[in-house]
């Protein structure tokens, strides 16, 4: 990758407002990988999750569990530090997009039936970060500038 489109990545012209979208998202985020990876937060764990996902028909269930418990993990981490903002904001969108339709859309939109609807607004967050980066207070801005000289 050169260094032009590494700019193009990591460039963002939005102010603060990024920041407060991003910090909240990523915690979200994060929290719900961490329960999903290490069991933290009263979540399963890896095998745990893992065994859920292959009786919703994500196969092979570990693998999948691994991948979304680390996207939404590591993932989360990168959008509170505005670090590679766009890749992981994209990455959370498309872990939100599985999530709505293989688990949560038969069920209608509220979370009182286990809806989609916080998973929407997580994919809609998500998308708003890939479409507008990290903004004026995060590493992809000191990234930026450092490339820029």
């Amino acid at each position: 990758m050169n260094n032009r489109t590494l700019l193009k990545i990591l460039k963002s012209d939005a102010g603060i407002a990024a920041l407060v979208l991003r910090v909240p998202v990523g915690i979200i985020l994060s929290a719900h990988g961490a329960q999903k990876l290490f069991g933290w937060f009263g979540g399963y764990g890896l095998n745990g999750t893992g065994q859920w996902m292959a009786s919703i028909g994500l196969e092979p269930g570990y693998l999948m569990a691994l991948m979304a418990g680390s996207a939404e993990f590591f993932g989360g981490l990168a959008l509170i530090l505005g670090l590679l903002t766009r890749p992981a904001a994209a990455l959370s969108a498309f872990t939100m997009l599985v999530a709505v339709f293989s688990v949560h859309f038969e069920h209608g939109l509220f979370m009182s039936n286990n809806g989609y609807e916080f998973a929407l607004t997580l994919f809609a967050a998500s998308a708003a970060l890939t479409i507008q980066g990290a903004g004026s207070y995060g590493i992809d801005r000191v990234l930026t500038e450092q490339m820029q000289g």
